[in-house]
């Protein structure tokens, strides 16, 4: 079997789902720092959203298991904890995928620039902590609903 290309493994990783946020990729969020063949070995290199974050070893595992569900046999995992992961890695695609979603993309003002299910921009914070420790609760004044907003790191 001859290797796959580094452009066709980032695509394969391109699916791979972050386990918190499913509909947005591990590629998207920009936890995937590398893609690097070291002879016959493949290295993936993980920068996790924050060193304590709980979702850091199903990550591991989802990837491991889409590489090796097409053919990757010798594949090594580096967790790479410098330069910490920021929200800036997120892709535009993924800030995209985040607001269809219903969740406001980080913004640097540090809080959300509209609704993301109205668009309005009459917006107030509830609450600083969210559904996970990189967001925060959020309400639009307008549709009154409820939303998380992904917060600046």
């Amino acid at each position: 079997m001859t290797q796959a290309s580094v452009a066709q493994i980032w695509d394969w990783l391109d699916a791979v789902p972050d386990p918190e946020i499913p509909v947005i990729s591990l590629v998207d969020l920009g936890v995937i720092r590398d893609v690097t063949w070291l002879g016959d070995r493949l290295q993936v290199t993980v920068t996790p959203t924050y060193s304590g974050c709980p979702a850091t070893r199903i990550i591991s595992m989802d990837i491991e298991t889409a590489l090796r569900d097409r053919g990757i046999e010798l594949l090594e995992i580096r967790q790479q904890l410098a330069p910490a992961w920021t929200t800036d890695w997120l892709s535009d695609k993924g800030r995209a995928k985040l607001e269809e979603y219903g969740i406001a993309p980080p913004s640097p003002a540090g809080g959300p620039d509209r609704c993301p299910r109205c668009q309005s921009t009459h917006l107030e914070r509830l609450s600083q902590f969210g559904s996970t420790p990189c967001k925060a609760q959020w309400r639009c004044k307008d549709c009154l609903e409820p939303f998380d907003y992904f917060k600046c790191i």
